[in-house]
């Protein structure tokens, strides 16, 4: 038996990796991207939908006992005001979901951040939490939240804090031991390959994933 994949994000930089994958996994015989314009990927299983987010239309057959991947994302830096990064890290994944709920899709896997809390006093995890929030009232069959540390790889744009995280982490790597492990940093290509592991054990209900969490996945 084989699936179908939608993925959604999957030109930053814990989709590129998931993308990858998944057109490489024989388990997934079909790929969708919604993506907001062409990218010039090329594969037999590939299937790239260009959408306008804001107006989320496509087809309700692709949703159809698919496994949903969302790794949208942004920083309020780049998005330019907390009302547009709301909309790339709230609405956007919110959209997908409801749709992916209406229309009969198996599971929904998204990549949110460690720290998420609705009642946090930094927006950035405050609009993360008000995400997982809202999917757990949809009615998907298996929900699983990833909430990985800081993350690692080749980034499009150079983040100064996150390169000097990156740093700091590699010379406190003795710390990430015990109840700290899950602060360790993460790989998005471990991410990514977390995604997948997860996906094909089809969990129902709500499943949490902090970066600990994450590492286990892949190692078995």
């Amino acid at each position: 038996m084989t699936k179908r994949a939608v993925v959604a994000g999957a030109t930053g930089m814990v989709g590129k990796a998931l993308l990858d994958k998944l057109l490489a996994d024989p388990y997934y015989s079909e790929v969708y991207t919604v993506v907001r314009k062409a990218t010039g990927r090329r594969h037999d299983k590939l299937d790239e939908r260009i959408v306008d987010f804001d107006r989320l239309e496509l087809d309700t057959s692709i949703w159809l006992g698919a496994d949903v991947f969302c790794t949208l994302g942004t920083t309020i830096k780049k998005a330019g005001s907390q009302q547009q990064f709301r909309k790339v890290d709230y609405e956007y994944p919110v959209k997908l979901a409801e749709q992916a709920a209406t229309n009969g899709a198996d599971q929904y896997l998204i990549v949110t951040a460690m720290g998420s809390d609705t009642k946090s006093m930094f927006f950035y995890s405050r609009v993360k939490g008000e995400t997982e929030t809202r999917l757990r009232q949809l009615a998907i069959p298996g929900l699983s939240i990833f909430q990985p540390s800081l993350l690692t790889g080749e980034r499009e744009e150079v983040r100064r804090g996150e390169q000097l995280g990156e740093a700091a982490a590699r010379r406190l790597s003795f710390v990430f031991k015990g109840p700290f492990r899950k602060y360790k940093p993460i790989a998005a290509d471990t991410v990514a390959e977390g995604m997948i592991r997860a996906a094909l054990l089809n969990r129902r209900g709500v499943t949490m994933y902090e970066s600990d969490a994450i590492f286990d996945l892949v190692r078995h």
